[in-house]
């Protein structure tokens, strides 16, 4: 991700609605033979991809050590939904542990689960699998409970973007998630499978200026933020800016179970408009021009270029060749205003407007 300009004024996107949310919470005694099987049986959801299992075999041994010692475990947080699953707020790890030694299997490496052969480790159980155990320590395992702390958004139901607080607050992973990752987690569903389809499109791919995706999903969150600002009601607004994350989160957790007809929409769109930006522009659709030279271009993605200018792609389709468009693009980016409108308060709403206005301008009006 270092082939991407940073927006300075969108580095520290920070916002909070507590007082617009009710969360009812109760703490409950789970024995870990209840946890795997709502595991098994789909009812207790992981966060997808980037909670992935990443502690080793000593961290994972340690973990059954401790049970197995009965020594205190700390609580996990689960958030119970609609349909009477509970996400995994926090906890993966160790309810994966115990799940991953009892079925025998190693998520890391997929081999067979023994704990490790180490001092660290009880000697009586070095080096053993869940079926060398004897019966009551089996039995111990299974029995033993974990707290979780349990709770649930009763006002508004219908949206999530308190949920993403919350995520984004309690969750303890050893790093701090990006939000996008937390949108994965929170927002699961048909928009979020589709950002992961769309973010694999070969022709975003090159003109995104990688062909590998970012593990940590930023390049995943422009695609969103196109979606986000096309679609957002400009005219509705009472306040002079918006927060991104905000209206990011908004509309994932709106249109996250949209119907499939409305998916493929959103997916048409998409693909439509970043396969004309290539045609178009080229390569370099979304690199601004340098200042210190403004003959040459920089060599990074843009992302306040990226939005705006696809998004007066999306309101003009179809186009034709029938004008030099990338001189007329050039045009663009030495325009003052513009460079104003995609460097400076980025997340103004009237910036907003200005740079897809000017865009829309200077590729589609009269020269």
């Amino acid at each position: 991700m270092n082939k991407v300009e940073q927006i300075r004024s969108e580095e520290n996107d920070f916002y909070s609605d507590d007082a617009l949310f009710n969360f009812n919470s109760w703490g409950a005694d789970l024995s870990f033979r209840e946890l795997i099987d709502r595991y098994e049986n789909d009812e207790l959801i992981k966060p997808e991809l980037q909670r992935r299992y990443v502690w080793d075999k000593v961290e994972a041994s340690r973990f059954i050590d401790s049970v197995l010692l009965g020594l205190p475990i700390p609580s996990i947080f689960l958030a119970k939904q609609s349909n009477e699953t509970m996400l995994i707020i926090d906890g993966y790890q160790r309810i994966m542990t115990v799940f991953d030694y009892v079925r025998g299997i190693f998520s890391a490496d997929n081999k067979v689960f023994k704990l490790s052969n180490t001092e660290k480790i009880n000697k009586r159980w070095r080096g053993k699998a869940f079926s060398e155990l004897d019966d009551t320590e089996q039995r111990r395992i299974r029995n033993t409970t974990i707290h979780a702390i349990i709770f649930v958004q009763t006002h508004p139901e219908s949206n999530d973007t308190g949920m993403y607080q919350v995520f984004e607050r309690i969750n303890t992973s050893g790093k701090t998630l990006f939000p996008q990752e937390i949108r994965n987690c929170v927002y699961q569903g048909k928009l979020n499978d589709l950002l992961f389809n769309l973010n694999e499109n070969k022709t975003w791919r090159k003109l995104f200026g990688s062909k590998e995706v970012d593990i940590r999903m930023r390049d995943m969150e422009f695609i969103l933020r196109f979606f986000t600002l096309k679609y957002y009601n400009y005219d509705d607004n009472q306040k002079s800016a918006i927060s991104l994350k905000k209206e990011l989160n908004v509309f994932m957790g709106e249109k996250t179970n949209n119907t499939d007809t409305k998916i493929l929409e959103l997916r048409s769109l998409f693909e439509n408009t970043i396969k004309t930006a290539e045609t178009l522009f080229g390569l370099n659709a979304f690199h601004n021009i340098s200042k210190a030279d403004t003959t040459k271009l920089v060599n990074k993605f843009n992302p306040t270029i990226f939005d705006s200018i696809m998004i007066a792609l999306s309101h003009n389709m179809p186009i034709t060749m029938d004008r030099d468009w990338k001189k007329r693009r050039i045009k663009l980016l030495r325009d003052e205003k513009y460079q104003e409108a995609i460097s400076i308060r980025t997340t103004n709403i009237d910036n907003i407007e200005m740079r897809i206005d000017l865009a829309t301008s200077y590729l589609f009006g009269h020269e």
